[in-house]
């Protein structure tokens, strides 16, 4: 199974999910299992925020060796699950690749959460904001991870 997460720079959001699930997917001995991320708007070989980076620290994770993928650079169209980090990352994906737009949810749309849809950009606020963007991905995480597997 491919599974790509996908927000605007991914640097902070996406780089974050893919991060993490890789570390639930190698923790629970999950085989056949690829993760990526990508943005929209993203500059192929950018790094992470550094706040991002001490964020992902915190759940002992290293983000520093990743580099953000533009959309149109992705191996998008192997990926059997797509999930965006807001609505209007989904709506940007399916207008770019209609013939996947079945394989395409935000992460709570996913995770079955009922109202918001969507997980806001901690880009440009403090180390706060981006624990509790970090935690927003863990409890979707948590919930996809039991749907999947």
């Amino acid at each position: 199974m491919k599974i790509m997460f996908i927000c605007t720079g991914n640097i902070c959001r996406s780089a974050m999910a893919e991060a993490m699930l890789k570390k639930i997917v190698k923790n629970k001995k999950i085989e056949n299992v690829e993760v990526y991320s990508c943005g929209t708007y993203a500059q192929t070989g950018d790094v992470p925020t550094l706040d991002a980076i001490e964020v992902m620290e915190e759940y002992g994770i290293d983000l520093k060796a990743h580099r953000a993928t533009n959309i149109k650079e992705s191996n998008i169209e192997e990926m059997d699950i797509i999930l965006c980090a807001t609505l209007s990352h989904k709506g940007a994906v399916i207008s770019l690749y209609p013939e996947l737009s079945k394989k395409v949810f935000t992460m709570k749309e996913y995770a079955n959460f009922k109202d918001d849809y969507n997980i806001s950009d901690p880009w440009g606020y403090g180390i706060a904001v981006y624990r509790k963007c970090a935690a927003e991905i863990e409890q979707c995480l948590k919930k996809i991870v039991k749907t999947i597997f």
